[in-house]
């Protein structure tokens, strides 16, 4: 008797565990490919961002003018709002008459570190979401192919003369919830790698500029406002 093997069949005729289990698997493969693309984007537009601000930070323009137009902006880039948090610190400070320069530099490059962070932690959100579907999702699959198997010989007990084709469709539906495991885990562990990298490039650029930032601050740091 010829039975049917197709992926579909053999969900559907898999217990109610191994069922729940890539149900389970699917919902959150979908919430991973989710995270995936808006990382995607997101993490792209960042990039031209920035881009955009350091060719217009170094094109010579006064600094000044630079924050007052930095300030209308409602999308800008992290370095806009690392410039702009530094810029505020120390200006804030000029319009108070501190004259010294190692408290100013201070004050401008707290205010830009705190702002890093806060851009990192947002860069990062989701991050850790990929990182366990990633690691979790195959053992999850597992889980269910033990349960199926199980559930398979429990019924084989019940048979008298036992063959190939009497087991084979047993196991082949507990396999399922490991091939759906994987198929959750692997685009999520190279998402998240290659988000990692591309982070790791951002908080390089982004700390850069805070040292570059901070050498301009310091020479002006002693001219009168």
């Amino acid at each position: 008797m010829n039975q049917d093997l197709s992926i579909v069949s053999l969900i559907l005729h898999a217990s109610f565990a191994v069922q729940l289990v890539i149900a389970g698997l699917l919902l959150v493969s979908l919430a991973s490919w989710s995270v995936i693309f808006g990382k995607l984007i997101g993490l792209g537009q960042i990039k031209r961002r920035n881009d955009a601000f350091e060719a217009e930070f170094w094109s010579g323009k006064n600094l000044n003018d630079l924050y007052q137009s930095v300030g209308n902006r409602t999308d800008g880039a992290p370095l806009e709002r690392i410039f702009a948090s530094g810029m505020r610190e120390f200006m804030k400070l000029r319009e108070k008459r501190v004259t010294d320069s190692g408290a100013l530099l201070d004050a401008a490059r707290r205010a830009m570190r705190a702002s890093f962070q806060r851009e990192l932690d947002a860069m990062e959100s989701n991050l850790s979401f990929l990182a366990s579907v990633g690691s979790v999702s195959p053992y999850v699959g597992l889980f269910g192919t033990i349960w199926g198997i199980m559930h398979a010989f429990v019924g084989l007990s019940n048979l008298t003369q036992v063959t190939l084709a009497t087991v084979a469709p047993g196991i082949a539906e507990a396999l399922v919830a490991t091939a759906i495991g994987l198929f959750a885990a692997i685009p999520a562990v190279l998402a998240y790698n290659r988000f990692a990298r591309q982070i790791d490039r951002s908080a390089i650029t982004l700390e850069t500029f805070i040292e570059e930032f901070s050498n301009i601050l310091q020479r002006n740091a002693t001219q009168v406002h």
